[in-house]
């Protein structure tokens, strides 16, 4: 990705290549970015102001945004789920189960969360209990993974949808593209990945306090490429306060989209016939 960028105290960088070498260089260098980003998350509040970093009160439009874009994905992807085809989600960077609580767990009959803080997990797994939640046994949180996403490998096949947001940015290009390409095995036949992200308008921003990095559209589009990944849908998130970074949806594929014949194509551009 050659796109340029800069850190939150103006260092600038010609290419990714070259901050990603500074930053995670060798062995110590890398684990020094990772201990850095879980340590600044666990010195947070396990609160929905505290996981938005101030901006709670975003939430909610937060989740209708993502609840538009997810029924559009299940209705093509998933005509006949129901009683005879239970759907399972995996929530990755699940924080305290904001979105497991509010979205997925009303739309999947099962909801694992993947979550490297433990005092968050915790959070999540006591909202989420039957007593305090008022889940039945068909919609429910099943397990809860307190693994960051570079160690994470899914049980084969297990999941209909696999959920990111807003925790992709903690893990370098490698890290990125060697978790998708894990996590992949984890789709049932058919199956989706939903990442939901702040977006650079152009090259990357990295934040040098909790360890992240902002990549734009772009960027985003070349790693997908390299995971072999392939966009479904995409919208743009809507309603959020101008001074946070835009946010976008991608539902990404493992399956090579269809070429539409030059034939088949003028088909489709040709003028109907006005009768």
């Amino acid at each position: 990705m050659e796109g340029s960028g800069a850190d939150t105290d103006g260092n600038e960088f010609k290419n990714a290549k070259e901050m990603w070498m500074e930053q995670v260089g060798d062995t110590t260098k890398r684990t020094q970015w990772y201990r850095e980003g879980v340590g600044y998350w666990q010195g947070v509040e396990a609160s929905v102001n505290g996981v938005l970093g101030g901006y709670g009160h975003v939430s909610d439009g937060d989740i209708l945004g993502s609840e538009v874009f997810l029924k559009s994905i299940l209705a093509e992807r998933f005509p006949l789920a129901g009683k005879d085809r239970p759907l399972v989600a995996l929530d990755c960077g699940s924080g305290i189960g904001r979105v497991t609580k509010n979205l997925l767990i009303r739309y999947f009959n099962e909801v694992d969360l993947l979550e490297p803080v433990s005092h968050f997990l915790e959070a999540a797994r006591e909202s989420l209990a039957p007593e305090n939640n008022g889940a039945s046994d068909l919609h429910k949180a099943t397990n809860f993974f307190c693994v960051p996403l570079q160690e994470f490998t899914p049980d084969a096949g297990r999941y209909d949808v696999i959920w990111v947001q807003w925790c992709i940015g903690h893990l370098t290009d490698e890290d990125f593209i060697s978790f998708f390409k894990r996590a992949k095995l984890g789709l049932k036949a058919g199956g989706i990945f939903i990442l939901k992200e702040n977006i650079a308008r152009s090259g990357f921003i990295l934040d040098k306090e909790d360890r992240s990095i902002t990549r734009s559209d772009p960027y985003y589009k070349d790693l997908f490429n390299q995971c072999g990944l392939y966009p479904f849908k995409s919208r743009d998130q809507k309603g959020f306060p101008e001074e946070l970074f835009p946010v976008k949806m991608y539902a990404l594929t493992t399956e090579v989209p269809r070429r539409i014949s030059r034939t088949r194509r003028e088909q489709i551009n040709r003028p109907g016939v006005i009768k």
